[in-house]
């Protein structure tokens, strides 16, 4: 049986394998998504300037839970929303070691419909 730590290992290891072949820029960032048992968020980060251009999670939406899909849905739609006000049409998607599945599929399409382009 695989423990919590080594498996977040392995999500580790495969996320840094695939950050080697994708990054974020001024015109096009990256839409970093990070999963936690109880919360789900999301970021746009520019790794040219190396800074966060914006941001949404069930936390900051204060949202009772973000263990389910519809809060992914939720947080994608806000942060395609703040992306969308700041001029930002166009991002990578980075699914952060995490399959694309289940929340993670929920967030990005959230975030498709609401205007963004990956």
């Amino acid at each position: 049986m695989i423990t919590l730590t080594k498996r977040n290992e392995i999500r580790k290891r495969i996320h840094a394998r695939i950050r080697e072949k994708l990054s974020g820029t001024t015109e096009r960032p990256r839409l970093n998504v990070y999963r936690s048992l109880n919360h789900i968020y999301a970021q746009l980060v520019d790794d040219q300037k190396g800074e966060t251009v914006v941001s949404a999670s069930t936390i900051a939406m204060k949202l009772k839970t973000g263990g389910h899909v519809a809060a992914a849905r939720e947080v994608g739609k806000a942060v395609a929303e703040q992306a969308v006000a700041k001029g930002i049409k166009q991002v990578v998607f980075d699914r952060g070691g995490y399959l694309y599945h289940g929340r993670v599929k929920a967030l990005a399409d959230a975030a498709r419909e609401a205007g963004l382009e990956f």
